[in-house]
Formats: C-alpha cells, sequence, structure tokens
C-alpha cells in the first residue's frame, strides 16, 4: 500500500454505526438504522395493542354498560383468547362487537409477540455475526499497530494515525467504550491488554508496532513485558503518565517513551513564543487541506533517484516540492540539504508542498 495513499474513510452518515473498512472487497456493515426500524416496530406494535384494549373496554362500556374493570378484563380475555367466558351477558350487538374484537386483537397480539421475538433474536445474531466478522478481518491483518487503551489518549491517537493508510487494531476492557469504538469504525479487541490472550487475538505476531496508553504506568510496564516476549521485533511506544516512570518503561522494552503531558505544555509554550512556526507545523499537518503538507517518503533501491544529487534530480523543478530534510541510514538528519546531496537507498526524504506532487514524488521514490 502506498505510503501517501489517502485514507479510505468511513462511509457514515446518521444510520451508520458501524463499517468495517479494513478490507474494501469484504463489505459488512452493522446498520444502525436497522436497529432503529426494529425499535420503531415493536413501539408502534405495542402501541396498537394498547389502542386495541382501549377500544374494546369503550366498546363494552358503551354497548353493554359495563363498569371498566369489567370492560377491560373482558378484552384482555377475549384479545388473549384464554377463554374464560363472558363477564356477563352479551347483547346481539355485543356479540358482533366481541367476534370484530378478536379478529382484530388476535391479529395484532400474535404481530406483537412476533416483533418481540425478532427483535431479541435478530439483535443476538446481529451482535454475533458482526464479532465474528470483526474477529476475521483482526486475523488477516498485518503489519499493523496495535493501540492499547482507548482512553482520551488512545482515541485521538487512534484519530490521528487513520488519517494515514495504517491499520489499527484496538485493545480495550471498559465494556463502557464499546459503543464509542463501534461508532468510530476501529478493529478492537474486548480484553486486557495485559493478557497474552487479548495481544495474540490482537494479532501481535504480525504486528508492526503496538503503543501502551493505559491509565497506569505499571499496567504500561507489565504490557511492554509481555507484548516483548510475544514479539521481540516489535517497535513499542509506551506512555509515561510520571516522570520516574520512564526509567522503567524503557527498561522493560519500550522504544520510545512520551508523556502526553510534556508533550502539551511544551507544546503550549512554543504557541506563545513561536505562534507562527506553530501555525505552519500545523497547516503542514492538516490532512483536511492540500496547498500544502509536510511528509517523510523513504527511498527505495530500485528508484530512479538512487545516487542522485538533489540539483540533478528535478524535485524542485518537477514537483515544485521544497526538501527541508534527509534522514540518512545512520539515523543522522540533514536539516536543509544542499543542492549537492547525493540521494541514497534508505534514506528518508522529508518534503513540503501540495499533496498531488508529493504523491508523485513518492511513487518514484518508494516505487
Amino acid at each position: 500500500m502506498s505510503i501517501l495513499q489517502r485514507p479510505r474513510y468511513l462511509n457514515t452518515n446518521r444510520d451508520l454505526l458501524v463499517t468495517f473498512s479494513v478490507y474494501p472487497d469484504i463489505p459488512f456493515s452493522l446498520s444502525c438504522g436497522d436497529c432503529m426500524d426494529t425499535t420503531k416496530h415493536l413501539v408502534f406494535s405495542i402501541l396498537l395493542a394498547i389502542s386495541i384494549v382501549a377500544l374494546g373496554t369503550v366498546g363494552y362500556v358503551l354497548l353493554e354498560g359495563w363498569d371498566i374493570l369489567d370492560a377491560v378484563y373482558m378484552t384482555v380475555i377475549t384479545v388473549a383468547t384464554v377463554g374464560y367466558g363472558e363477564v356477563h351477558k352479551i347483547s346481539r350487538i355485543g356479540q358482533f362487537f366481541t367476534i370484530i374484537l378478536i379478529l382484530l386483537g388476535v391479529g395484532y397480539f400474535l404481530y406483537v409477540v412476533g416483533a418481540l421475538v425478532q427483535f431479541m433474536v435478530e439483535g443476538r445474531i446481529r451482535t454475533v455475526l458482526g464479532r465474528r466478522i470483526l474477529d476475521n478481518k483482526i486475523k488477516r491483518v498485518k503489519n499493523h499497530y496495535i493501540v492499547c487503551g482507548y482512553g482520551r489518549i488512545g482515541r485521538v491517537l487512534c484519530k490521528n494515525m487513520r488519517k494515514k493508510p495504517v491499520d489499527l487494531v484496538v485493545i480495550e476492557s471498559n465494556q463502557e467504550l464499546i459503543p464509542v469504538m463501534e461508532e468510530d469504525g476501529v478493529l478492537y479487541v474486548d480484553g486486557n491488554a495485559t493478557d497474552e490472550p487479548a495481544l495474540l487475538k490482537a494479532g501481535i505476531k504480525n504486528a508492526k508496532g503496538l503503543v501502551a496508553a493505559l491509565a497506569s504506568d505499571a499496567d504500561n510496564v507489565f504490557l511492554i513485558l509481555t507484548a516483548r516476549q510475544l514479539n521481540p521485533d516489535l517497535y513499542i511506544m509506551a506512555r509515561a503518565s510520571q516522570n520516574k516512570s520512564v526509567t522503567k518503561l524503557y527498561a522493560a522494552g519500550a522504544n520510545k517513551v512520551e508523556s502526553p503531558y510534556d508533550i502539551g505544555a511544551a507544546s503550549m509554550a512554543q504557541r506563545i513564543l513561536r505562534p507562527t512556526v506553530t501555525s505552519f507545523i500545523d497547516l503542514a499537518f492538516a490532512y483536511s487541506r492540500e496547498d500544502i503538507q509536510m511528509e517523510e517518503i523513504p527511498v527505495s533501491a530500485s528508484s530512479s533517484l538512487v545516487n542522485v544529487m538533489l540539483k540533478d534530480s528535478g524535485i524542485r523543478q518537477r514537483f515544485n516540492l521544497i526538501i527541508i530534510a534527509i534522514k540518512k541510514s545512520d539515523d543522522s538528519m540533514l536539516f536543509n540539504p544542499s543542492f549537492e546531496t547525493v540521494i541514497n537507498a534508505g534514506d528518508t526524504v522529508i518534503a513540503v508542498g501540495e499533496y498531488e506532487n508529493l504523491q508523485k514524488l513518492e511513487k518514484i521514490l518508494s516505487r
């Protein structure tokens, strides 16, 4: 998959609850519209049954002169066809009214019972079928990222990561967050992220990276230890709530540890001290705009620009892009590289420009 390819956004609307879009060739959606229709159907049926009881009660009161309790009782046993017998002797017109009430009441009573059974059975089938298809999709993903925890940090992280075409699987044990994950359309595993079965179900053996964003640092340490045993080559990023936990998270096997509080404070300071710079960075990372974006593009060995100087690459002339940095294969960073800098295989080019032009450059560099 192209690293600059636009992601497949959820085709959501007011009636859509979940749409699994990781594999577009396997369409499956759980429609909230279906749930709403079934619910309205059930409510409407119950209201009709109440109306029939009210109609029968009024009819017996007016036609036979019975009191309300006797009229209600006669109506209920007639509609329910229990056959207890007449409450009082019924006149000729009362008999005709009872026949009509039976014809109307029995049909609608069965209709209500059928709607209730349909509501319960279809809801259960939908839940089981949806979970099974969700599990099948998780089994098929490879080179994906596992996000452990879908709280405030985890949800925002997933939202931003899904702006790029990457596959995500979330592990969350809080039952209250399941409707939120379904509404967001993410693949998820309902379980404790520190347990091996949950990690295996999320496909940790085939995963590319893992984000430990659980609520406590102790849980994140245990999660990292478990994940590192299951997949020694996994790239792990961890969230640290306290500075004293950073060394422990690294010791457990994390490749990178970040503190949301430190990052947030630093960002606020930069917005005060360098508002123009931060506005430019926000603009460059705004995927909703195409006039300017910043992207990193790895250079493959088969690229036609390998071992070519920047001045001879034609990147500026052909694509109207600005190369602001090149990360070399040894992780050294060349900021504002000179026009004589040579593009090598394994480099990562950081460019700024229009999205369409960035996509064209990606096709040449990453082939």
